[in-house]
């Protein structure tokens, strides 16, 4: 515990030993929002422990945070980490009570290839179908920050190896957008280097172009690592990424309680 959070650490989801997660709860928590984040790592690299600050950040703000692991290159192609990611939401939705949770009130968050795999669960409904979820109906909203959406044609050899080609389009996100899928909230910096931010903008594009809601924030002068470790305390200031990240969940969880 640290102080006002309580954090279990290695809950097994699935079999397999990156098949954990770990949850981050608000003392005497009581049908909190819940979020489930993805971190990045360009789908081959990256654990939970390095992004427990994420979590604790939330906690603090009053949510119920879980970071799962998932399978990495080169364990793992497409759509392993998909896959994972669908098992671990399952697990969320059926124990969040238990941590004080709501899970009518569940967003899925990500950032870099975390991102990707948020939105492929919020945008392609056959993953969570697979265990018996649907985007409308179970995730309250998607939280991106600076995801590849649309990253085709792949260039980086060890990228279509885990993507099985340069040019795949049903890898992609923005390839699955259609009606019906939860509120987005769509957060990248204008220096970002590592995932250009077009692929924000294209992908709120066609959100919006089939009728979904969907909120992009773009700051100024912020590069691709920043605007995460921005959720640390002490580079909080440098980027409103937190502060931006609760107001949504608040209006989001708002309206769905109407």
């Amino acid at each position: 515990m640290r102080n006002d959070v309580e954090i279990t650490r290695s809950v097994a989801y699935a079999e397999g030993s990156r098949h954990t997660l770990d949850i981050c709860r608000p003392a005497n928590a009581g049908a909190a929002p819940v979020v489930v984040f993805f971190y990045g790592g360009a789908w081959r690299s990256g654990n939970k422990g390095l992004y427990r600050y994420v979590a604790i950040a939330l906690a603090r703000r009053g949510y119920l945070a879980v970071v799962p692991d998932y399978r990495i290159y080169p364990q793992a192609r497409y759509p392993d980490f998909i896959e994972d990611g669908a098992h671990a939401v399952r697990w969320v939705k059926d124990n969040a009570r238990r941590f004080g949770g709501d899970p009518e009130k569940l967003f899925v968050m990500g950032h870099s290839a975390g991102a990707h795999i948020a939105a492929m669960l919020a945008v392609d409904g056959s993953w969570l179908h697979k265990v018996g979820l649907a985007p409308g109906r179970d995730i309250a909203g998607l939280i991106g920050i600076s995801g590849p959406y649309d990253y085709l044609p792949l260039r980086n050899r060890t990228f279509k190896i885990i993507f099985g080609g340069a040019n795949r389009p049903e890898t992609q996100p923005i390839f699955h957008v259609s009606p019906g899928a939860p509120p987005a909230l769509l957060m990248t910096g204008d220096r970002d280097a590592t995932v250009e931010p077009g692929n924000t903008i294209r992908f709120a594009a066609r959100l919006r172009a089939a009728g979904n809601d969907v909120t992009v924030l773009t700051y100024p002068r912020v590069g691709h690592y920043i605007i995460i470790a921005a959720f640390a305390p002490l580079l909080r200031s440098l980027v409103p990424v937190l502060r931006d990240v609760d107001r949504s969940i608040a209006k989001t969880a708002s309206e769905k309680a109407r």
